[in-house]
């Protein structure tokens, strides 16, 4: 266990060179990866982030905030290595998790910017609701390239639109839950142009049913009815159910790393969002 950014960068030193007694395994990296994971959600980041290690190597930095403790920080440096195929060689990503108390818990990017890979992407999957306006999030908005949040993971996912809309012009933005909507969309692209006369009703999980609505309502430049709650996502089309459409289900790392494949914005989402927001 570690505290202060000279420490870690002497752990990572080590790790990355080996005791000498054997050649050293190769380390690599796409991109610098910030996790912000508060305490209840920590397992299910650990999870998603050991799916992703091998798809995207990079130096991953998990954020795990309580400011109800005392000032200071713990930091953990691990690695995690994967052969490489057809040789006797590995190839090893590192993670470092640092627990930032008190006030260390608002400022994040004074902390996590000496430990950036010079020139690489910077990734931000915040999990939970954003503390809107908060020093922190403020912070890593302004430090990241592309800010991967699931807005099914908020309380009042219409609210929190209102505020990602801010967000738009000063990093790109990812909505899991709107990459849930993808298989949607192309279903009912396929009904163009005729689609445009028909009564459509949309059902399903508040965040994926309120984007897949506004991203018709974007598309046909027409209102449309208000989402109904469901299960899962379903359209209907003149009074006609559209059969559901059945995939194969992904994973939360596949998920994450589909994100983390986008480097530009995303314009259809924003727009969808600027009109579910009104």
């Amino acid at each position: 266990m570690t505290s202060a950014i000279g420490e870690i960068e002497r752990e990572l030193s080590t790790l990355r060179t080996g005791d000498g007694a054997f050649e050293p395994a190769m380390r690599t990296s796409v991109m610098t990866h910030l996790a912000w994971v508060p305490d209840e959600w920590l397992p299910a980041a650990h999870e998603v982030l050991h799916g992703l290690a091998e798809r995207h190597p990079s130096r991953t930095i998990v954020l795990v905030p309580d400011s109800n403790a005392e000032d200071g920080m713990e930091a953990r440096v691990e690695s995690q290595c994967f052969p490489v195929a057809g040789t006797e060689r590995s190839i090893c990503t590192e993670t470092i998790e640092l627990r930032l108390g008190g006030a260390y818990a608002s400022r994040p990017a004074s902390i996590v910017t000496p430990l950036l890979i010079s020139a690489l992407p910077v990734f931000c999957r915040w999990r939970g609701e954003p503390p809107w306006r908060a020093p922190e999030f403020e912070q890593l908005v302004d430090l990241v390239d592309r800010m991967v949040i699931d807005s099914r993971e908020w309380r009042d996912p219409a609210a929190g639109y209102r505020q990602i809309v801010d967000v738009f012009d000063r990093t790109a933005v990812s909505d899991i839950a709107w990459s849930l909507t993808y298989d949607w969309r192309v279903k009912l692209a396929s009904f163009w142009p005729t689609i445009a006369e028909q009564e459509i009703r949309v059902r399903g999980p508040v965040a994926e049913a309120s984007l897949l609505r506004a991203w018709l309502g974007a598309r046909l430049r027409r209102a449309m009815r208000p989402v109904e709650s469901a299960d899962e996502l379903e359209v209907q089309l003149g009074g006609e159910r559209i059969p559901p459409i059945r995939r194969e289900k992904v994973s939360p790392a596949d998920l994450l790393s589909n994100e983390l494949d986008r480097f530009s914005r995303d314009r259809i989402y924003e727009e969808a969002v600027r009109v579910a927001v009104g």
